[in-house]
């Protein structure tokens, strides 16, 4: 089998390599996107390292993080994950929705959340974003996603919405 060198596959494009056009997903409109699709996060085990970082990022230091005694001592089985901490996971960055609406992004408008359950470290998060509304305004649209993370035993531990507003396609424009 003949082998193509890094120089010939770059050379073999056409145009040669152009780097705004190297797309993790084929980039899409904001007409493109359709209620009920879903963006997930790959699942990640939340260690105690994780906790720690975050308790130092944030200078949030109530002992229900990371006192074991003082957290059974008032009815929670271990240490709890913050709260703030577990509702990162549900950036959209880490989903590929962004990679989607990457020309047409404007702005993250707004997000909320309710905590459903305690998150403990050893706990794996599966989040998820899916589109839940979509609404043309002008020149622009808002789309809606419910947020959502599930734990190991499919447990819902967190749910809440995200908007942001994005571009719209004008009529003889791409």
């Amino acid at each position: 089998m003949r082998k193509l060198s890094a120089e010939q596959l770059a050379a073999a494009a056409p145009g040669g390599f152009e780097p705004n056009a190297f797309l993790v997903v084929p980039a899409r409109t904001f007409e493109d996107l359709r209620v009920g699709e879903i963006f997930r996060a790959p699942s990640r085990t939340v260690t105690d390292a994780h906790a720690a970082a975050f308790q130092t990022v944030s200078a949030d230091n109530h002992p229900v993080h990371y006192d074991v005694e003082w957290a059974r001592s008032h009815g929670h089985s271990a240490p709890v994950v913050h709260g703030l901490q577990v509702l990162a996971f549900t950036a959209p960055g880490a989903t590929l929705f962004p990679h989607f609406i990457g020309e047409v992004f404007i702005s993250f408008l707004e997000l909320s959340c309710r905590f459903l359950a305690e998150v403990h470290s050893g706990d794996t998060l599966y989040p998820a974003l899916t589109i839940t509304g979509l609404q043309p305004q002008g020149e622009n649209g808002f789309v809606a996603t419910a947020a959502t993370i599930h734990n190991q035993h499919g447990e819902l531990v967190l749910t809440g919405q995200h908007k942001y507003l994005l571009r719209r396609q004008q009529e003889g424009r791409t």
